[in-house]
């Protein structure tokens, strides 16, 4: 890395040796994918004289190196605010900067590539942090059901809108609170409340954001997200009896639980022991609940029932389908359609399909017919950079140009004749942001349980024993 880039070297370093311990803060590299990150440096780092964070890394989402995060965010000690790097530069940066720590801040990652990236920071001279759950969780003042997973792409978010729907019934104001996904303006995201469609288009949502909150729109519950989650917090406490988190990723929550609920994928066994932190979510689990029994083999759904059993004996166990409807079947069956899915579900996730194909096979489609020939721009680099995904669309929706590039892929199939119309597995209409020739069907998921009662037992005695109380109860953690 030039030293006429974004970060110059500190005035103590510019010699090439290590500082003396205890001369001076100890200097901190933050890996990240623009939300863990953000709010582990907020907690932790922000306002401690005792380390000084001279860089974020940034992988998984598009375009958010180069940026800073903004001084406004950042705190006193950090005047020009700091600079957001890509993590390939992390080995330079760590040895060019004289980085004491580099710590682990984000999420869907399997365990060896956490340990690759641990090798790298140890032979660069630097400790490797991996933050606890407990180091980092705020406590709120009204009680926290919170909603986590294995992987991303699991059914997290239809099962937030099952449990909303569930307290709300019984009379409780119910309000969500959405892992970060900030990738504009990071100062005017710092706390960001969404109760219509209009506060979407206001704060300039993508695709990906709109795919989480607008479900809790339709849904008839209010959801707030941002970057600064202890304000936040604070926001949301006025307006609710309850705060549902809504998790991202297989990311641990950022708030203290008084019930948290993991779901596992039968789709994709033995993923709960591989990833990281979604296996520490399993051991810190009230319940577990097995999502997809309906698409999953037999075979598979016990052995994730066994691995979950063995990671957490006392971890209450839950099975659920996740039946899948399209909105118009006469305009998919029969008919050549091309498959938009949900895009982390089949990028970093690593699945190769998702809901949309469901409901376009249950529904008859003559064909899903593969656009990758036909991908353009954003849309092609996302195949070469996840293979697996080819077949399908992925909804990658970050900015304005991927969602013309989605919009110009998809007109690409039509103009070529080889497509009727697209069957959408995201969570929102998309034709409230793209515009092609060939009409958009959506395919809908909800929650079913197997067996009815057992989510609404748990979260009844979770509020029971916070209202004894008056603290959050969760056995996992320490009340202090």
């Amino acid at each position: 890395m030039s030293t006429t880039g974004p970060l110059a070297p500190s005035p103590d370093a510019t010699d090439g040796s290590r500082r003396a311990p205890g001369t001076a803060p100890r200097r901190v590299v933050i890996l990240g994918a623009a939300g863990r990150d953000f709010h582990d440096f907020n907690v932790t780092f922000r306002d401690d004289p005792a380390y000084e964070v001279v860089a974020f890394t940034a992988t998984q989402i598009p375009d958010i190196d180069g940026r800073r995060y903004p001084p406004e965010l950042a705190g006193s000690l950090y005047p020009q605010g700091i600079p957001i790097v890509d993590e390939a530069q992390l080995t330079d940066l760590v040895t060019r900067e004289h980085v004491d720590v580099v710590a682990f801040a984000y999420s869907d990652v399997p365990h060896e590539r956490v340990m690759h990236l641990a090798s790298e920071a140890i032979a660069a001279g630097a400790d490797f942090w991996l933050r606890g759950a407990r180091q980092t969780m705020l406590r709120s003042s009204k009680p926290v059901v919170a909603v986590t997973a294995v992987r991303t792409g699991v059914g997290k978010s239809q099962t937030t809108r099952y449990l909303s729907r569930l307290m709300r019934r019984t009379g409780l104001r119910v309000v969500a609170v959405r892992h970060p996904m900030p990738y504009g303006d990071l100062a005017k995201q710092a706390c960001q409340r969404f109760a219509t469609y209009a506060d979407l288009d206001r704060h300039e949502c993508t695709i990906e954001e709109r795919e989480e909150y607008e479900p809790h729109l339709d849904n008839g519950c209010v959801v707030y997200a941002g970057v600064d989650y202890e304000q936040i917090l604070r926001e949301a406490e006025q307006e609710a009896d309850v705060i549902l988190w809504d998790g991202g990723n297989n990311d641990l929550p950022f708030y203290e639980p008084d019930l948290h609920i993991v779901l596992a994928d039968p789709l994709r066994p033995g993923d709960e022991t591989r990833y990281h932190p979604g296996e520490a979510n399993v051991r810190m689990a009230d319940v577990v609940l097995v999502n997809k029994c309906d698409s999953a083999r037999p075979d598979d759904i016990e052995a994730v029932v066994a691995d979950c059993l063995r990671l957490n004996p006392n971890a209450r166990i839950v099975l659920a389908d996740s039946p899948v409807r399209v909105d118009d079947e006469d305009l998919v069956r029969g008919h050549r359609v091309v498959v938009v899915e949900d895009g982390p579900t089949l990028t970093h996730g690593s699945m190769t399909y998702g809901a949309g194909v469901v409901g376009a096979r249950q529904a008859g489609a003559a064909a899903i017919v593969n656009p990758t020939p036909y991908a353009v721009g954003s849309i092609a680099a996302t195949f070469e950079r996840y293979p697996n995904a080819r077949g399908i669309l992925p909804a990658m929706g970050y900015g304005a140009t991927q969602v013309r590039d989605l919009e110009a892929s998809i007109e690409a199939v039509a103009d070529a004749g080889m497509c009727d119309a697209v069957v959408a597995g995201t969570p929102i209409d998309l034709t409230r942001v793209l515009e092609v020739g060939v009409p958009i069907v959506r395919a809908r998921y909800e929650l079913r349980e197997r067996t009815p009662g057992q989510l609404d037992a748990a979260v009844r005695e979770a509020l029971d024993r916070r209202d004894e109380s008056g603290v959050a109860t969760d056995p996992h953690l320490a009340t202090t």
